[in-house]
């Protein structure tokens, strides 16, 4: 990697499907189109997570990753620690660092995980023990961020470029958040 480059779980939505997505056809593009004017620009923006094996009890540890600017981000959860051939180096000025220290993500990732593993069934368990341990490994995750506007207003769409969804309004306050800063 050279200086000043991270390392990026490889997006995958390319620019001209983010540019697809944010200008679709239909009712409802229409009614956001009317809503908060055309799209101006789209940009593709990385934001740092820290990576977590989680486990509760007897059950198989789990890899979850947890944004490490506020945690508010929904979680990702991992098959296994990304590989090398998994990654690329990017430089880019368009990335949201962590503010969040490891203990700090820990303890946030600690509520989420839970109610991860409650909402898949575990709800019976009444004395949930989590062992969480940090992955030492940089991981940076790419977001496509659409603008939307009319002269005096700007409004910003994300699309999660891994998982391939347009998110809610959660990650858009969290982007223009960091847009305002």
């Amino acid at each position: 990697m050279t200086t000043g480059s991270i390392r990026v779980l490889k997006p995958n939505v390319s620019q001209e499907q983010a540019l697809h997505a944010f200008s679709p056809a239909g009712p409802s593009a229409l009614y956001w189109r009317i809503r908060s004017g055309p799209l101006r620009r789209i940009a593709e923006v990385y934001v740092q997570y820290f990576l977590f094996h989680v486990k509760c009890g007897n059950a198989r540890s789990r890899i979850f990753a947890m944004d490490a600017v506020d945690g508010s981000l929904d979680l990702f959860e991992f098959p296994r620690v990304p590989e090398d051939d998994e990654l690329e180096a990017r430089g880019s000025r368009n990335r949201l660092a962590a503010s969040l220290s490891e203990k700090q993500a820990a303890e946030l990732l600690r509520e989420k995980a839970l109610r991860v593993i409650f909402q898949q069934g575990f709800f019976h368990l009444h004395d949930v023990h989590l062992e969480i341990s940090l992955v030492p490994c940089e991981l940076h995750l790419p977001y496509w961020l659409g603008f939307y506007g009319r002269e005096n207003s700007v409004s910003c769409r994300v699309m999660d470029a891994v998982r391939r969804r347009i998110e809610g309004a959660k990650a858009s306050v969290f982007f223009e958040h960091w847009l305002a800063a």
